[in-house]
């Protein structure tokens, strides 16, 4: 745990010298989804079912633990969905193909949106989930770093998986609700 608080801040507060030492460790892809996926993850689902079905009572308990298990799964699937995706297109974008690399870049990317989700604990401070955007600048930073992406293209490859990325998370945000009329 003392390994993930120390990578948490330093990718946040010094990203130019962590995506140089995330570069340079050899980690396995495992290990990456088990202690920062994992954990990380459970953040924005348990928040998002305190505030929204105990502090808040929008949502009723039941229905707010299953949006919360389908959330912290499609954590997953997002990052594996994405980190395919920076994988594929790196070709256009005359970058590396490295598929490991292509993982830890999108789990490091995704870490701001993740701690981000501690303010939907209160519904009223919801609207401050967007500091999650930092992640875009994490992108942009790691992309000539982990995908030895040209600099001049590493923008437009940022983009374009934020565009992948975005379309990810208006599916989620809608797949609890599509599950939960399915069921009834």
């Amino acid at each position: 745990m003392q390994k993930l608080v120390g990578r948490v801040k330093a990718i946040i507060f010094s990203p130019h010298t962590e995506w140089l030492i995330i570069a340079q460790d050899p980690g396995e892809t495992r290990m990456v989804l088990a202690r920062h996926v994992a954990v990380l993850a459970l953040i924005p689902a348990i928040s998002r079912f305190v505030g929204g079905s105990l502090i808040g009572g929008f949502t009723p308990i039941d229905l707010g633990l299953q949006d919360a298990f389908v959330e912290y799964i499609l954590a997953f699937v997002s990052v594996a969905v994405v980190a395919a995706a920076i994988r594929a297109l790196a070709p256009t974008f005359e970058a590396d193909r490295t598929t490991r690399n292509a993982l830890k870049l999108t789990v490091y990317s995704y870490t701001p949106a993740w701690l981000a989700g501690i303010f939907l604990l209160v519904p009223g401070l919801s609207f401050l989930s967007i500091l999650g955007l930092y992640g875009f600048y994490l992108l942009w930073l790691g992309l000539p770093v982990l995908m030895r992406a040209p600099r001049d293209k590493a923008l437009a490859y940022a983009l374009v998986i934020v565009l992948i990325a975005v379309i990810l998370a208006v599916i989620a945000a809608f797949l609890p609700y599509a599950i939960m009329r399915s069921g009834r």
